[in-house]
Order: structure tokens, then C-alpha cells, then sequence
């Protein structure tokens, strides 16, 4: 285990998605994201995802040499193509062009097609808070939950998040997976050769498990199930979970013309299609309706209120934290993954 400033840290990960063909652009949009990830202590979605975006690349399941474009503009909407390569450029782009065209239009939903794994749905949207606005995100990824009632996976985790920018401190920033944890969290157990709780994950044959690679092999449960499920399939399943990730899987597939989660090979698997997903952003100018100000102070109103309860923790809060700390002083890094970057 050694120590690294994150600055370092970022440029081994460029240099090793670049080895492996990712474009400049794509390299360090990539790189900066994983490092933040994981200076906020999000390791699922951090340097763990390094090797797996080095072996989409050299297996053509990631496309290095994508520069993404705006496809569609009209109005308040645009839609951005990431040409099957990695999503964050793409992403950055979305966003960017959101940002130009809600100065105008108020409101901007913006998507992202033909795109891949997105990490960490949130830091997307810093740039939004960043500029005085809400910012609320939506993304598929491949199968990993049936539908309510159902028996095989359809959707996948699809993860919701939005930011809301404060005065004189940090915004609030809401990330959820719509299964009970991120998948991620099943590949660094695996990986880690440790146990998951029961109630995260269904094997194959639909029985519940603490087997993290049994669980990959299976499917996720939806957030706001019971822990111990009985013997038959999906009881005690939350359908309060897959309806919200039907919702996402229509605003990112039907709607803006992504791959279905069911379409697209897992992340999990080094041989596969392009997985073709995709994410889509809302941008809200507060200035469009209550007012900058009259939002700036409603909200420091409602954070009040919350904070009046001993043991509140405003979302996001805890990560925020971590990062500044790990800015100031560096993170710790396994030797292997420095092994590996080092190739």
C-alpha cells in the first residue's frame, strides 16, 4: 500500500487508458472521474473499474478512438452521441451543453446514447451546482433485476441523482442505485473473496445468496426488500424498486434511443457487445421560476430544519469530506493496482 497525491494518482490512470487506446480526451475525462470516485471513498466505482475499462478497450467493447458530437438539438432538448465509447467525454459534453442552453431555455434535458458505464451518476452534475443550478440524472445499465413479480433480469440497477447548490457551502448531492447496493459493491467483494449480506443479491436459480460471484451470475434485488427472501422467486422483492427502474429504463432507452439494459452485455464480463446505454440530464435554472435567491434561501431554511435532529447527515456530506481530505493529503493505493499501472 503506498500513498498517493491524486494529481499522480490521475496520470497512471490516464497513461494506462491510453495504453490500452483510449484517446486523449477520453483518457483523462475517464482517469479524473475514477480518481474522484474513489477519493470520496467509492471504491466500487473507482480504480476497481480501471482494469475492467482497459479490457473493454483491448476487447473492442469500448470504442478509444469515439469523439462524441451533439446528434439532436431542439428547444430545451439535445441529444448526445458517445459513439460506443467510454461515457464520461461524452457525458462532459451533455452536461456542458445543457448548462449553454438553459441560460436560455430555463430548462435543458439532454441524453446521452450509444454510451457505457458512467460511474458515479452525481459528479456528472458538480459542474450544475457549480453554476447556480439543479441538476438531476438518470442512466440503464445491463440487466441485473426483473421485473416486479418477474423471474429474469430486465433492467438494470439504473441509478437516479440529483444536485442542489447551496449558499457559502457544499451542495447537496443524492445518489441511488435502485437495487438494494451498487453492483459494484458484488465485484469488489468477489474480487476481495469476502461474503455479501443476505438480501442484496438472487443466484441463478432465483435463491438467495452470499456468494458475490454467485450474484453477479444472478440478480440484483430492488431497493426496499426484505432481507431473507423465502423459497420462492422474487418473494420478498420490493416492486417499489423495479417500477422506479422501468422509470429510468424508458427516460434512458424508449425515450432517447439507448440500448435496453436486457440488450447489453454485462460490465462484468470481459467478452461482449458495445453495450450501448444511456444517461440523460436535467439542468433547472432556479432563476426560471421561485428565483436564485428565494431558492438559495429556501433551501438553507429546509437544511435547518433537518439539522435541528441530532445524528442528520446531509447527503453527500460524508463523500464531500473524504474528497477534501484526500486532496490535502493523497489516498492509499494497493500495490498491485500500481503494479498493473505500471505495466
Amino acid at each position: 500500500m503506498a500513498r498517493i497525491h491524486l494529481a499522480e494518482l490521475t496520470a497512471l490512470v490516464v497513461a494506462r487508458l491510453a495504453q490500452a487506446g483510449a484517446n486523449e480526451a477520453m483518457a483523462k475525462s475517464t482517469a479524473k472521474a475514477l480518481v474522484l470516485a474513489e477519493a470520496q471513498g467509492l471504491g466500487s466505482h473507482g480504480l476497481s473499474r480501471v482494469a475492467q475499462y482497459v479490457t473493454h478497450l483491448n476487447n473492442g467493447r469500448a470504442n478509444g478512438a469515439a469523439i462524441p458530437f451533439v446528434l439532436k438539438r431542439k428547444g430545451g432538448s439535445l441529444l448526445v452521441d458517445a459513439q460506443e465509447g467510454l461515457a464520461f467525454p461524452a457525458c462532459d459534453l451533455a452536461i456542458q451543453e445543457a448548462l449553454q442552453a438553459t441560460k436560455t431555455n430555463g430548462v435543458t434535458f439532454a441524453g446521452v446514447v450509444r454510451s457505457h458505464h458512467c460511474g458515479v451518476l452525481v459528479d456528472h452534475l458538480r459542474a450544475v451546482a457549480e453554476a447556480g443550478m439543479v441538476g438531476i440524472g438518470f442512466a440503464n445499465s445491463p440487466a441485473a433485476m426483473p421485473a416486479a413479480g418477474g423471474r429474469h433480469a430486465i433492467f438494470g440497477t439504473n441509478p437516479i441523482a440529483a444536485i442542489f447548490p447551496r449558499r457559502g457551502h457544499a451542495p447537496l448531492m443524492i445518489d441511488l442505485s435502485l437495487s438494494q447496493v451498487a453492483r459494484g459493491k458484488l465485484m469488489v467483494a468477489a474480487k476481495a473473496g469476502s461474503a455479501i449480506p443476505e438480501g442484496w443479491a438472487l443466484d441463478a436459480q432465483g435463491h438467495p445468496t452470499t456468494d458475490p460471484h454467485a450474484g453477479l451470475a444472478g440478480s440484483m434485488l430492488p431497493f426496499g426488500s426484505q432481507s431473507g427472501s423465502q423459497s420462492g422467486t422474487q418473494s420478498g422483492a420490493s416492486p417499489k424498486g423495479a417500477m422506479l427502474a422501468l422509470m429510468v429504463e424508458l427516460l434512458v432507452s424508449a425515450l432517447i434511443g439507448a440500448h435496453f439494459g436486457y440488450e447489453a452485455s454485462s460490465f462484468f464480463v470481459d467478452e461482449g457487445n458495445r453495450p450501448g446505454l444511456g444517461q440523460a440530464f436535467m439542468v433547472i435554472d432556479p432563476a426560471a421560476l421561485a428565483g436564485q435567491d428565494q431558492f438559495l434561501d429556501r433551501v438553507e431554511m429546509l437544511v435547518a430544519q433537518m439539522l435541528q435532529d441530532e445524528g442528520v447527515r446531509l447527503p453527500g456530506a460524508r463523500r464531500e469530506a473524504l474528497k477534501l481530505r484526500a486532496e490535502a493529503e493523497g489516498i492509499d493505493v494497493a500495490d498491485a493496482f500500481l503494479a498493473d499501472a505500471h505495466r
